[in-house]
């Protein structure tokens, strides 16, 4: 075990005590990558904050049930996740916003910075045009190819079969790439 995940395991071990010390290290840790996280789903810096925010809280309030099978990282980014589509999805029955008035940008990483002009324009490239999906393609490579999710996870996250999953995100690469072959 490395001396980070070493560390991060004594932090949840801490706030399972409740130690708000632990508590705050462990937000500190993961505030920007949760951020990102929530932001690249709902697209609203606000409500992401706000999803963020939840997110802790009830990573916190529910520390007990966390059981290590997982890194605590991946834990709290599966919240994260279920709580912005959540949102995500309560909010798309009431909103109509066109494309043309959506801002995009790349997100920094937890230090992940985009070296050159070239590779910059290429994701800025990528990224508007993904965000230029149907909605449904767009969640879905987002948590495939942005967050990492495999298509079990996905599917249990979309709430729709493995196969429909593998379908759909197929689909939506190809899609992608149409569009960017298109710009």
């Amino acid at each position: 075990m490395s001396l980070k995940n070493e560390h991060i395991d004594i932090l949840v071990a801490l706030c399972k005590e409740r130690d708000s010390r632990a508590q705050m290290a462990l937000y500190d840790r993961y505030y920007h990558a949760m951020f990102n996280t929530a932001y690249r789903i709902v697209h609203d810096a606000d409500e992401a904050e706000d999803i963020m925010q939840e997110s802790f809280l009830s990573a916190f309030t529910k520390i007990d049930s966390f059981r290590a099978e997982v890194t605590f990282g991946a834990w709290l980014k599966k919240i994260v996740v279920n709580k912005s589509i959540y949102h995500y999805n309560k909010k798309a029955k009431d909103r109509t916003v066109s494309i043309e008035n959506m801002m995009y940008r790349v997100e920094d990483n937890e230090g992940f910075v985009l070296e050159d002009t070239v590779t910059q324009t290429k994701a800025q490239k990528v990224l508007a045009t993904l965000n230029q999906l149907k909605d449904n393609y767009r969640v879905s490579l987002t948590l495939h190819l942005i967050e990492g999710y495999d298509y079990e996870e996905i599917s249990q996250i979309m709430n729709i079969s493995y196969g429909n999953c593998r379908t759909l995100i197929s689909r939506a690469k190809e899609n992608l790439r149409n569009k960017m072959m298109a710009v």
